[in-house]
């Protein structure tokens, strides 16, 4: 868990070098929430951060970075509490599956601990050009479309439908990230959200806790006691 400014300071800067910013990425909603960082201590450097803000229930979710984008009207329904995660960045030069993994387990963690019922966030794809990503739309189109009781709805003025059909395959072509989310049984808004800012296309991303599968949900908590040191 991040502790004072140096620490948020040192996520900041690994968000800069992870999305290709030219500037500083200094959000207001960092105040709001809890932030992790992944460290490698061989080499003593941040390799890996996200935050998270957790909501006692969907009556909150205004508050979130993903309701800039979305209208999360359906999900304000839900009273159970969720987390929202962002900011989701691994260093552009490591390529370790170790840092992912760190990271669910202190999600697993703040699950757990808080009885969150659902994570949610918008999953970031590099660029702002549709093409090189219609087969990972098509793939998301055709079997991971939230259902209609969360579906989010569109408020962004630019956006790209995804679309069955624009070619096979595309698992590929995933963020990381969003294929943990889809091997959860998470489901994603039926648009992308073209980011300029951000210099990404981003879909809303949510997970049911309850929808996990047994077996995944076994592996989570095992890698969580082995990240704090439990049996």
């Amino acid at each position: 868990m991040a502790e004072g400014a140096a620490d948020l300071a040192e996520a900041q800067a690994l968000r800069v070098a992870a999305f290709g910013l030219s500037a500083p990425d200094l959000d207001t909603i960092d105040e709001a929430c809890l932030h992790i960082v992944i460290e490698d201590r061989r080499r003593a450097c941040v390799v890996g951060c996200f935050r998270m803000m957790p909501l006692a229930s969907g009556a909150q979710i205004a508050r979130s970075y993903s309701a800039r984008f979305y209208d999360l009207g359906r999900l304000s329904r839900k009273r159970s509490p969720m987390t929202e995660l962002g900011r989701f960045c691994i260093h552009p030069a490591t390529r370790d599956p170790d840092i992912l993994r760190a990271a669910w387990a202190a999600i697993t963690a703040h699950v757990d601990a808080a009885g969150v019922q659902m994570l949610f966030g918008c999953t970031s794809f590099r660029g702002i050009d549709p093409a090189p990503y219609a087969s990972a739309f098509d793939l998301l189109a055709r079997g991971h479309l939230a259902p209609p009781d969360w579906a989010p709805g569109r408020r962004a003025a630019h956006t790209v439908p995804l679309r069955a059909g624009q070619g096979a395959g595309g698992l590929h072509a995933l963020p990381p990230l969003l294929r943990s989310y889809l091997a959860m049984g998470g489901k994603v808004s039926d648009h992308a959200v073209v980011d300029a800012q951000m210099n990404t296309l981003h879909v809303f991303t949510g997970v049911e806790i309850a929808a996990i599968p047994p077996a995944r949900q076994r592996l989570l908590r095992a890698d969580a006691r082995a990240v704090s040191g439990g049996a």
